[in-house]
C-alpha cells in the first residue's frame, strides 16, 4: 500500500514537473507581459473631472507611456500597479485636464516678457517712468520695444510721442497697445520710418494726426507696417528664449497646449510665422526643448505653402507640434476704435471701425484654402465684421459642399441679436477671450454705449444656448460678472478650456482635451480639496501641472 502511495506521489510530482517544464515559456511570457502592462503612475485620492461626457468624474486614473491607460475608481487600478508604479496620492485635490489656450501669439508674448512692460500702468507719469527706466544701459540708436498699455486705465486719453520724446532723444521707440492693433512711436522712430504729415493712411489702417495734420505717434492696424518695417528683426536666440520663457509661464498657469496664431498682426510680415516654425519650433522639437504642445496657425496669404507642408508631413509633426490652419483679419479691435460696427463709436461719432481685408479677396482665398482641406480662422470683433465673416463662411459651404471643416471666428466679441443663432446653425466655432473682459468691461460702454455693450458683448451663455461650440483662451481672474446673464456653468467653462478647445483644432478625438484612455496624460492639480470648494472659489493658481504623466510644474 505504501509503495502504491509513494508511486502516486512520485507520478504526481513528475506530472507537475513535466507540465511546468512544458509550460514554462508560456508562464514566463505571461509574467513578463504583466510587468510590461503595469502602469507608470496611478493618480488616486482625488476629485477628478475628466471633461469626457461619458464619464465626467472619476476617483483615479492610470498612466503608461505618457498616455491615460484607464480611468475609474481605485479598486479598478489595483491590477495595474507593479513594483515600479508611482502612486500619486493627492489628498482629495481637484484634478482637471490640462488647459488649452485657444488663441495666443506665443512668441510675441514671450518676447514682451523681456521688454518694456506697460500693462497695468495707470497714469502718464508712470508711463513715462517705465520708458525712462528701460533706457538704462541702452546704446544710442538701439530700439526700445515693449507694450501692453491700455489708455482706459488712466481715463481714456491716448498717449502721444511728446510724452516720451524727452526721455528717448537718441533711441527709436515702439510700444504696442495691449490688443496689438495700435502702437505708439516716438518722434525719432517716426522720422526713421519716414512718417510725416504728408504720409497717407494705408488701406485698413490709420495714422492718427493732430488737427494741424502732424502725426501724433499713434499708428492703427495696417498703418503699423510703415514703422514695423524699419525695426530690426528679432534674433533667433531671442526668439528661442522667448519660447522657453512663455512655455514655463504657461505651465505655471496649468496650460499644457496652446494655439499659436503667430507673430502676425496687421502690418506684420507674413514671413515671421514661417521663420518661427523653422528657426524656433523645429529647433526646440528636435533638441528636446519643447515644454508644451503647440498647434500653429499661419497667415491666410500663405495657404498654399501650408497645404503643401501638410501634404508632405501630415498635421502632426511630433507629439509636441501640430499644423493647424490659416488665419486672417476682418477688422481691428474695440480698444483701438478699429473694430467694425454697424453704428459709429459713441466717443468717435464719425468712426465705424476698419475693415482690414477686402471681402472679395478674403472670400476667394478662403474658398481656395477650404478646397485644400485647410481649417480657416478669421478675426472678427465688431458686430458688422462678425456678420461679414459668417456670410463668407456660408458662401464657402455653398460652393464647396458640406464637410467637417470647423470654421472659426476669433473673438466673436460683439454680436447683433440675430447673429448669435447663426454660429450654431452654421457650425462655426466661437474662439472667445474671457481675458479681454478684464479690459473691456469699463471701456465698452464708453465706446459703443450702454445698450449695445450690455446686449451684444461677450455673449458666452447665449452662444452656448444656441448650440455653438466655444473655445476659451487663458483663464482670467475676476470676482464680479459684467453681464450676469451671460455667466456660464463651471463645467461649461472647463470644457471650453479643454475638450471643446481640443475639438476646435481637430485634436479632441485621440490627443488632448480630456482624461480619456488613449489620450496624453496632460493634467492639472488644483489646490482645492473638494469640488464644492473649487466651485465656490475657483483658484487663481495651480498646485501642479503634468504633461505626458510627468510633473512639469513646479
Amino acid at each position: 500500500m505504501a509503495t502504491v502511495k509513494n508511486l502516486l506521489i512520485f507520478l504526481s510530482a513528475a506530472a507537475v514537473a513535466f507540465w511546468a517544464i512544458l509550460l514554462y515559456p508560456t508562464l514566463n511570457i505571461r509574467w513578463r507581459w504583466d510587468e510590461a502592462s503595469a502602469a507608470d503612475m496611478v493618480v488616486m485620492n482625488a476629485t477628478i473631472y475628466t471633461s469626457d461626457p461619458s464619464l465626467p468624474f472619476v476617483e483615479a486614473f492610470a498612466v503608461r507611456n505618457g498616455r491615460i491607460l484607464r480611468v475609474g475608481n481605485y479598486s479598478s487600478m489595483k491590477d495595474l500597479i507593479g513594483q515600479e508604479t508611482h502612486i500619486l496620492k493627492l489628498e482629495g485635490r481637484v484634478v482637471v485636464p490640462g488647459f488649452i489656450d485657444s488663441h495666443v501669439h506665443f512668441l510675441s508674448g514671450g518676447l514682451q516678457m523681456s521688454r518694456v512692460e506697460l500693462r497695468g500702468v495707470k497714469s502718464q507719469d508712470d508711463f513715462i517712468r517705465k520708458v525712462k527706466e528701460a533706457m538704462r544701459g541702452k546704446l544710442p540708436g538701439e530700439w526700445i520695444l515693449g507694450g501692453g498699455w491700455n489708455n482706459d486705465m488712466w481715463g481714456g486719453d491716448l498717449p502721444i510721442a511728446s510724452w516720451i520724446d524727452d526721455v528717448t532723444p537718441n533711441n527709436p521707440v515702439w510700444l504696442s497697445r495691449m490688443d496689438g492693433h495700435m502702437g505708439l512711436a516716438n518722434t525719432l522712430a517716426l522720422n526713421i520710418a519716414g512718417i510725416c504729415s504728408y504720409t497717407q493712411d494705408p488701406i485698413g489702417g490709420t495714422i492718427i494726426k493732430t488737427i494741424a495734420g502732424e502725426p501724433t505717434g499713434l499708428l492703427v492696424d495696417s498703418a503699423m507696417k510703415l514703422l514695423l518695417a524699419v525695426i530690426p528683426d528679432v534674433s533667433i536666440n531671442d526668439r528661442r528664449d522667448a519660447l522657453i520663457r512663455a512655455s514655463k509661464y504657461a505651465l505655471m498657469r496649468g496650460v499644457t497646449t496652446i494655439v499659436d496664431l503667430g507673430r502676425y498682426f496687421p502690418g506684420e510680415s507674413v514671413d515671421h510665422v514661417w521663420h518661427d516654425l523653422s528657426d524656433v519650433y523645429r529647433w526646440a522639437d528636435s533638441a528636446g526643448r519643447m515644454l508644451i504642445r503647440v498647434c500653429l496657425f499661419f497667415p491666410l496669404q500663405t495657404w498654399s505653402s501650408l497645404a503643401d507642408l501638410i501634404q508632405e508631413s501630415g498635421k502632426a509633426i511630433s507629439k509636441w507640434l501640430y499644423l493647424g490652419g490659416v488665419k486672417a483679419f476682418a477688422d481691428g479691435s474695440l480698444g483701438s476704435n478699429s473694430a467694425l460696427f454697424y453704428e459709429p463709436y459713441v466717443d468717435d461719432p464719425n468712426n465705424y471701425g476698419l475693415q482690414l481685408t477686402s471681402f472679395d479677396w478674403l472670400l476667394n482665398v478662403t474658398l481656395a484654402s477650404d478646397k485644400s482641406n485647410l481649417q480657416v480662422a478669421i478675426h472678427a470683433i465688431g458686430d458688422k465684421a462678425n456678420d461679414l465673416v459668417l456670410d463668407l463662411y456660408h458662401s464657402v459651404v455653398s460652393s464647396n459642399g458640406i464637410r467637417d471643416r470647423r470654421f472659426r471666428i476669433e473673438h466673436a466679441q460683439h454680436l447683433m441679436p440675430a447673429t448669435i443663432a447663426r454660429f450654431g446653425q452654421q457650425r462655426v466655432i466661437a474662439s472667445v477671450q474671457p481675458d479681454h473682459l478684464l479690459d473691456d468691461a469699463d471701456s465698452a460702454e464708453k465706446k459703443i454705449g450702454a445698450i449695445r455693450a450690455q446686449t451684444g458683448s461677450y455673449m458666452f451663455q447665449s452662444l452656448l444656448s444656441s448650440g455653438t461650440l466655444i473655445a476659451f483662451d487663458a483663464p482670467p481672474g475676476w470676482d464680479t460678472a459684467w453681464i450676469p446673464s451671460e455667466r456660464i456653468a463651471l463645467e461649461d467653462a472647463l470644457n471650453a478650456y479643454t475638450i471643446s478647445a481640443a475639438y476646435a483644432i481637430f485634436l479632441g478625438s485621440s490627443e488632448v482635451g480630456s482624461l480619456t484612455p488613449g489620450k496624453y496624460a496632460d493634467f492639472v492639480v488644483l489646490p482645492s480639496t473638494s469640488w464644492e470648494e473649487f466651485a465656490e472659489d475657483v483658484p487663481s493658481i495651480v498646485f501642479k501641472t503634468y504633461i505626458n504623466g510627468v510633473q512639469a510644474y513646479p
